[in-house]
């Protein structure tokens, strides 16, 4: 099985003579010290075993030469990164042990990886600091291949191994011990949970405190800030809560009217250091199952992208618009409702775009560009694009997220049933499940990511507490039915280009309401969902990804090649947000904070509701699997095209949402793009979607805008749509109704 790559004899003998180093050969360690563990053998496994690499530098450095047992002979690859080898063991096994034998040239930022198919591969082992040499690494992994792929040479000449060896067994000398676990646990010092016996005062002056480290600061967008208030059954009044980054007000009831704040759930402008005229960069916030009686009647919820309200009851009115709109300023930028009731009006104002699934609404008012309803009783008539409202009777297939509530004595995740045609809020009286906390790991940020490794491969759930969690391996979720929760946005940083999580081929996952925030090493993806390649149905019990954000730069200059990839059949995306930054805390750029694509769709049936997706480089939406279907999609073409010619060759830029040529079957409602190219204002796109030309393939209620006329789409969707900018206007949308 290697892969060779031939070169012609003068060169490949100049190469030899040249480009390695001359390290001395020193011989294989025969036992490794871990190996001495009980439980972890010390025969090599991968001794004259079928191998493949990613190039060899000459015909005599072939990969299987680092599997030979002769330390006279090497494999060597090509002088780039990344490269990799891989030793194919012929069954999946348990790994404990790995011993990287070096040439000169070695690996300073590598990784151990283990697959069964040879496709999908789980990092076991990751660095950014070797050193060269003899490397005994203790693992802990399963897999039939496993894998060495270098991201960073240590030096100008490629990777070159004497040997690599692997050491199959558990290893250890005891076994793990069992997770701890409680129905009551400590949720850690950024959660507040409060009763009907906490003195208001109190309630009042920990919200403030929270609000106030943050308003108008230069750093709180991108911090490590994060602030929960749980209220338990009962009513609250007067409390006037102002939602700031970062913040969860929640309540801890059954049913929403279990809880009930008297005053306010407010968010609005004015708040953002360097953007106090708008509410464009009100992200990452939320509120969930509680009712509030708004003390002015008309509660305020001016909110962007990553800003969720589930699972809400206003006695009154609710406004989505900053208190400052008009006068050309106060504009707000895109959120999301589900579940949620409110008994009077709700006015949209300055919102550009919003989407609202499974609730009922007393009547609404207002539209920009794109309002988009599913199974909302309430709201208005179809009548895109004047006014600009897009609505489904139904939603066709729905489940709403996990949350957490206390039933006078322990704490339980509400797991409600999946529905079909969905129409109007779910509760009281939600079906589904309860899942009593003890059956969870509570993660802090503190834990290893090997600690929340081994609670999955335990049985447990993972319930993650607020905090920023930098993982050194792949989270596996591999059994059917598991819990990943997330309480006020828990960040995962990938570290050293690992991908973050990866779940298995199998039913009825949920994970909901985490953020991923890409590392400085690139990953290949943050969240895999399913196995590529595989078609199982998962009709009856798909997985959900549910108020899950993904960031790639604004805190650190991250990079990760692709934010979502869904292999899974039938899989429920409800709310995400996929973000490319154009601003932040760390620098941002065209080559500092890369990513290619936000949202990868391989499975067939895949159903997104609320798909916000922004500044990818590529295609930001590649959809090749078949009977696809997208309710609202939000769009912003990256804003920092350098160059036309920059951004591909061959046409002019990337769609935002491509249908892959091979699919037939694919429909979507209420789909906005827009572009700012400010860097470089020449700047074309082709189009903002690309699908192919077939019957089975529908859209409904498109748009796209020039936002201040920087740089131009040419054309909404294939060569259909007008331009924008139209002539004569300033940031109007181009409109239509139907494709085909």
């Amino acid at each position: 099985m290697n892969k060779t790559v031939l070169f012609p004899m003068g060169l490949a003998l100049l190469l030899s003579a040249c480009s390695q180093s001359t390290a001395p050969q020193a011989a294989a360690p025969s036992t490794p010290l871990y190996a001495q563990a009980a439980g972890c053998s010390t025969t090599n496994a991968a001794l004259n075993r079928a191998s493949l690499s990613s190039s060899n530098e000459t015909s005599d450095t072939l990969s299987g030469k680092a599997f030979d047992g002769n330390t006279g002979t090497r494999w060597s690859s090509a002088f780039s990164d990344p490269q990799w080898v891989y030793v194919d063991l012929g069954s999946s096994v348990s790994i404990c042990g790995v011993t990287l034998q070096w040439e000169g040239a070695y690996g300073k930022a590598f990784q151990i990886q283990t697959s069964n198919d040879a496709q999908t591969w789980t990092s076991i082992y990751s660095t950014t600091t070797g050193t060269g040499g003899t490397q005994a690494l203790s693992v802990s992994g399963t897999g039939r291949y496993v894998r060495m792929y270098g991201t960073a040479r240590g030096t100008g000449y490629g990777y070159s191994l004497y040997e690599m060896q692997v050491f199959t067994g558990t290893g250890g000398t005891t076994p793990p011990t069992t997770l701890p676990t409680s129905d009551t646990p400590d949720f850690g010092p950024n959660v507040n949970v409060f009763d009907t016996g906490t003195p208001v005062a109190t309630i009042q002056s920990k919200i403030d405190a929270a609000f106030n480290a943050q308003l108008r600061s230069s750093s709180a967008q991108f911090g490590d800030q994060r602030y929960v208030f749980l209220f338990k059954p009962g009513s609250y009044t007067p409390v006037n809560a102002n939602v700031g980054f970062y913040t969860t007000v929640e309540g801890l009831g059954k049913n929403p009217d279990d809880v009930t704040i008297t005053g306010s759930v407010n968010v609005d402008s004015g708040w953002n250091l360097g953007d106090e005229s708008n509410a464009t960069q009100n992200f990452w916030r939320g509120v969930e199952n509680l009712s509030v009686v708004p003390s002015s009647g008309t509660d305020r919820w001016a909110v962007s992208q990553a800003a969720p309200m589930r699972r809400v009851h206003i006695k009154g009115n609710l406004t989505l618009a900053p208190s400052n709109q008009g006068d050309g300023q106060g504009y707000s930028s895109g959120g999301y409702i589900a579940d949620t009731l409110v008994d009077g009006q709700v006015s949209s104002g300055s919102q550009q775009q919003f989407y609202s699934r499974d609730s009922r609404f007393g009547s609404w008012a207002g539209g920009v560009w794109n309002m988009v309803f599913s199974g909302v009783q309430g709201a208005p008539a179809q009548s895109f694009p004047n006014p600009p409202e897009t609505v489904l009777a139904t939603t066709p297939v729905s489940r709403e997220k996990p949350y957490l509530y206390f039933d006078g004595s322990k704490y339980q995740v509400f797991v409600p049933s999946l529905r079909t045609n969905a129409s109007n809020i779910s509760w009281p009286n939600t079906p589904g499940t309860s899942v009593p906390l003890g059956q969870f790991y509570v993660a802090r940020p503190s834990d290893s990511t090997a600690t929340l490794n081994q609670a999955l491969s335990q049985g447990l759930n993972l319930f993650f507490t607020p905090g920023v969690y930098h993982l050194s391996q792949t989270l596996n979720v591999t059994r059917a039915g598991t819990i990943v929760y997330g309480l006020g946005f828990p960040t995962l940083v990938p570290d050293g280009g690992v991908n973050a999580m990866t779940v298995a081929d199998v039913d009825g996952v949920r994970v909901s309401g985490l953020l991923f925030d890409a590392g400085t090493t690139n990953s290949a993806a943050l969240l895999t969902v399913g196995t590529a390649g595989s078609h199982v149905s998962h009709a009856s019990n798909p997985t959900s990804i549910q108020d899950v954000f993904f960031r790639i730069g604004g805190a650190v200059a991250g990079k990760a090649t692709t934010s979502l990839a869904v292999n899974s059949d039938n899989a429920i995306i409800d709310h995400i947000w996929a973000w490319r930054a154009d601003h932040g805390n760390a620098p941002t750029g065209w080559t500092i904070n890369t990513a290619d694509t936000g949202l990868l769709v391989n499975g067939n049936n895949v159903l997104a509701t609320g798909l916000f997706v922004e500044h990818y480089q590529k295609y930001e939406v590649q959809w090749n699997g078949q009977g696809g279907k997208t309710i609202f999609f939000q769009n912003e073409m990256p804003y920092d095209v350098p160059a036309q010619a920059t951004w591909r060759s061959g046409a002019n830029g990337y769609a935002a949402y491509k249908v892959a040529d091979s699919v037939t079957s694919h429909e979507a409602w209420g789909l906005g793009s827009y572009c700012f190219f400010n860097v470089t204002p020449s700047v074309h796109a082709d189009r903002a979607f690309e699908v192919p030309n077939t019957a089975g393939v529908k859209f409904h209620d498109l748009l796209t805008v020039s936002l201040g006329n920087m740089g131009s789409i040419d054309h909404i969707i294939n060569t259909s749509g007008a331009a924008v900018p139209i002539p004569g206007t300033n940031t109007s949308p181009s409109n239509l109704v139907s494709f085909p």
